[in-house]
């Protein structure tokens, strides 16, 4: 079973996470990094999964999500300043925390959207520490509309400061892909086909925030780091990456964003790279018609990236 919230310290931070135990002997360690607007408690049905497939899973709440306390970082904001490498620094004590507590075990980082950002970039910032990356539903090729978000967005700090919420974004993004819904029900059908999903997700108080002006500078910065080839140089190139997508996700652009960086990590060297795209589904593939099969598919990656790293 999903804990209860459990507390890491870090500093200043309180970080909330929750933990599933493995049944029977252990294979690995499974970290969980979500995305923009949602918290960790969202990602119970897929730990339990994987617990009983024999990982220990553990998912915490970002800074500025979910039950996580920082002194500078409310709901919206990862921190006053440094947000990139604060929240980079939580995966990995997150990492060395699971991993004191089950020594010896393969740990794989998985990462949903804004979670994947995450997960490329801690990766690629603590190379040693991961042996194998699932990015699922991430947009990394934003390319020269990305370049203007960030343009607006310094714009934005200049005229009203950073930790307010953004003006713009939120249309560009949330709004936008809403809208590009046919006989959308809500704002928030592009998240997933399941009415249910969709209502819990509106119903959620930790869900559907406006983030702040910093957030998405951070977000920027996290999109355009970690594909540099300086960065993706520290990677093993025989690393197992799993990627994941929507051909109806407009988030990623139906699943072309995905296709991107499956290339782009390729034409970087690397040679285990699993992609798929999933045809009619949308934002949240865990949240899906389909989830099953999906988690399914991704236990199975699991399975041969321990055995194989």
């Amino acid at each position: 079973m999903f804990s209860e919230t459990q507390r890491l310290a870090i500093g200043e931070a309180s970080l909330a996470y929750h933990h599933a135990e493995a049944a029977g002997p252990a294979r690995g360690i499974l970290l969980i990094s979500h995305g923009l607007a949602e918290h960790s408690k969202r990602y119970g049905r897929l730990a339990e999964a994987m617990a009983a497939r024999g990982y220990h899973v553990y998912a915490h709440d970002h800074r500025g999500h979910g039950e996580t306390t920082v002194p500078d970082a409310p709901i919206g904001r990862f921190a006053g300043r440094n947000g990139v490498e604060r929240v980079i620094g939580d995966v990995i004590a997150m990492r060395t925390h699971a991993a004191s507590r089950h020594p010896g075990l393969k740990v794989i980082l998985f990462g949903h959207s804004m979670g994947g950002l995450v997960a490329l970039n801690a990766a690629v910032t603590a190379p040693a520490d991961f042996d194998a990356v699932a990015v699922w539903n991430s947009n990394f090729a934003v390319g020269l509309a990305g370049r203007a978000a960030q343009a607006i967005l310094l714009a934005e700090r200049m005229l009203k400061g950073s930790d307010v919420p953004s003006s713009l974004l939120p249309k560009l993004t949330f709004g936008a892909w809403g809208k590009s819904i046919p006989g959308r029900r809500t704002e928030f059908d592009w998240l997933t086909r399941l009415a249910d999903e969709v209502d819990a997700y509106v119903a959620d108080p930790l869900c559907g925030f406006d983030a702040s002006v910093s957030l998405w500078l951070d977000l920027f910065e996290l999109t355009f780091r970690a594909p540099q080839k300086l960065h993706l140089d520290r990677l093993r190139r025989e690393m197992p990456i799993h990627l994941v997508g929507g051909a109806e996700d407009p988030a990623t652009e139906r699943g072309k964003a995905i296709l991107w960086l499956s290339n782009h990590l390729k034409a970087q060297g690397f040679s285990r790279i699993s992609t798929e795209i999933y045809q009619d589904m949308r934002h949240e593939t865990l949240n899906e018609i389909g989830a099953d099969a999906a988690v399914a598919a991704f236990a199975d990656w699991c399975d041969k990236a321990v055995a194989r790293s």
